[in-house]
């Protein structure tokens, strides 16, 4: 696959693997906010708020989306329209981001049960681990049934395998049970597999589609679903202090991502941590996950490898990385790719001279006016210690 080639107003970005929510509006991008509309979004009166949720919702297959300001606000309001009487509980991976990283929002918002379930294949749920874990509501008082199911795809960058997402679908359909994707990156999975969008919004009530994420827009995910959940939805959303006036400017600068080639883009930063991927297996370097699509997990436990090393490693050669996740996104070039790999074999060999022990603290370096040294003892300016 030829590459995507970076405009330079595209490279602002370029060396930050900690994250693809890294990426900067380019001049187009901005230019497209400039003229949005500045409509009255919470009285459902901004013309491009609009154009942006139906524009997605679309895409999906579905009848309506609700604009929201992050996805951790379009998952919680999406499970919690599913929830009418409790006692309930939710099924999910143990590593969802549902579950894992947005602030006990399950327990706080939706007053939930979550039971994490560990895959047994290590990569994604199927079916029978579904079934393993599922609450019945079968008249026994002493559990929380099960009402709905969140899964996530991609997740650590694992495309869900279609033909298993049809059997869980047929599974619910069957038993009643609502099915939820935080669609983070469906995106990526979409082109990784070449499965439409549309595929994915017929086998889920909802979605929650991140428009940052890998695409690029400053800020915000579209929650999708049939007309009359999304109107429910929209009433979770005001409760939470989610409506957004003038979110115009940030729809306008999203659906501009959607028109700007952006099968391409993804593409560009699969070919990217797929070459990283490699590189790892052929330098014994163990990996965490598959590389489906744009990210790349290192096994830091196995490896022995200490994160601020690594951390530190990637600083030496001008490159942001935040533990053993390196993400790509479009604004990735591939000098950063090299200069990634170069800092990820010196971490690891050095690992061999001093394991590290994962049970001990851990720190990870992030931007701001602190002196601190590399593992070679030169200074590195600009960087504060943060707990891993």
């Amino acid at each position: 696959m030829a590459d995507f080639e970076l405009p330079p107003s595209y490279t602002t970005a370029s060396n930050d693997l900690r994250s693809d929510t890294f990426t900067t509006p380019c001049p187009e991008m901005v230019q497209a906010g400039l003229g949005a509309s500045i409509g009255d979004a919470v009285y459902q009166e901004d013309v491009d708020t609009i154009r942006l949720e139906q524009t997605v919702a679309q895409l999906a297959g579905k009848e309506a989306g609700l604009y929201c300001v992050s996805g951790t606000l379009s998952n919680q309001i999406g499970v919690r329209t599913h929830l009418t009487q409790p006692p309930y509980s939710i099924l999910c991976d143990y590593r969802a981001h549902i579950y894992t990283h947005e602030a006990a929002g399950l327990a706080i918002l939706s007053q939930a049960m979550v039971v994490p379930v560990v895959p047994r294949n290590g990569n994604y749920l199927t079916l029978e681990d579904i079934k393993r874990h599922f609450v019945p509501d079968d008249g026994d008082i002493h559990g929380a049934p099960t009402r709905v199911i969140s899964l996530e795809n991609t997740l650590h960058g694992i495309v869900y395998p279609l033909e298993e997402l049809v059997r869980i679908r047929v599974w619910c359909l069957e038993n009643g049970v609502k099915l939820h994707c935080d669609g983070a990156r469906i995106w990526n999975a979409s082109v990784a597999c070449n499965v439409p969008m549309r595929q994915y919004g017929e086998l889920f009530d909802s979605i929650s589609i991140c428009m940052s994420k890998s695409m690029g827009a400053p800020m915000g995910s579209v929650l999708v679903g049939d007309l009359k959940f999304i109107k429910k939805a929209n009433h979770f959303r005001k409760q939470q202090g989610g409506g957004v006036r003038q979110s115009g400017m940030m729809c306008a600068m999203a659906l501009w991502t959607i028109k700007d080639n952006w099968k391409a883009k993804l593409l560009h930063s699969h070919q990217l941590a797929h070459e990283l991927a490699e590189f790892c297996v052929e330098k014994g370097i163990p990996l965490e996950s598959p590389a489906d699509t744009s990210f790349v997990f290192i096994s830091l436990s196995q490896a022995k490898m200490d994160p601020d090393v690594l951390v530190k490693k990637g600083l030496k050669y001008g490159i942001k990385l935040m533990g053993g996740r390196i993400a790509f996104h479009y604004q990735v070039n591939r000098d950063t790719l090299e200069k990634a790999k170069q800092a990820i074999w010196e971490a690891f060999e050095y690992a061999k001279e001093h394991p590290f022990n994962s049970e001990g603290e851990t720190k990870i370096y992030r931007s701001e006016s602190t002196e601190k040294v590399d593992v070679n003892g030169k200074p590195i300016h600009d960087i504060k210690t943060y707990k891993y």
